[in-house]
């Protein structure tokens, strides 16, 4: 009995100790691996990457009709998650274009990470994207005006501005802005676009998210 509860500890213990090890978000990364290994996505696509705004738009290729997409979004992710895994999830696939939203956690983190660093986060993943896929275009979609999250916006805003600033000076780059697009005619956060959390769109959010992003595609 003694040595049967010494083998389940240690077994724990293993356990634990690789759950400690692996990186936030390496089971998602791990589960794209696997599904490239079965068919591998064609290069020259647009690559969405990001957090679980893109995560959840499962049925992006709908809206999209006519583009070839691949969606690497990771829920709960940040940008620094992004750097981690440019080399697993961005540069393998060669796309002709980047499509990138995320710095909302970041904002709304426990550490308050500042609009400041929410841009040189950006600029970090940028190049490193540029440095790797001279060619390809480099997309960002602006922070969204997410209602849970109504006492950053203060900090939504500069990060935006701070990345359309910069994006304006690089060549072949976007800036996607949705924010302005999805308050209403006051200015005002609009609560029917969000599911119960308040964070997360609907299909109207993702409605507004095509209209905006569209023009900007890479055909």
């Amino acid at each position: 009995m003694k040595n049967l509860f010494l083998v389940l500890v240690l077994i724990f213990c293993f356990n634990n100790s690789n759950a400690q090890t692996s990186p936030a978000f390496w089971n998602d990364i791990v589960a794209f691996k696997k599904k490239d290994s079965v068919q591998h996505p064609a290069t020259n696509s647009i690559l969405f990457v990001g957090s679980s705004s893109f995560t959840k738009w499962r049925d992006i290729n709908n809206y999209f009709p006519g583009y070839t997409i691949i969606n690497r979004g990771f829920g709960g992710s940040s940008l620094p998650d992004v750097i981690r895994y440019t080399y697993d999830i961005i540069l393998p696939y060669q796309p002709k274009q980047v499509v990138v939203y995320c710095g909302e956690n970041d904002l709304a983190s426990a550490d308050s990470t500042s609009s400041i660093e929410v841009f040189n986060r950006f600029k970090t993943l940028f190049n490193m994207i540029r440095i790797n896929l001279p060619k390809s275009n480099i997309a960002f979609v602006s922070i969204k005006p997410s209602p849970v999250r109504a006492s950053i916006q203060g900090k939504v805003k500069e990060a935006n501005k701070l990345i359309k600033a910069f994006i304006a000076t690089q060549k072949n780059t976007s800036f996607i802005n949705i924010y302005e697009a999805m308050l209403d005619s006051k200015g005002q956060m609009r609560e029917e676009l969000y599911v119960a959390d308040r964070l997360h769109m609907k299909p109207e959010g993702y409605a507004i998210w095509q209209k905006a992003i569209k023009p900007y595609l890479i055909k």
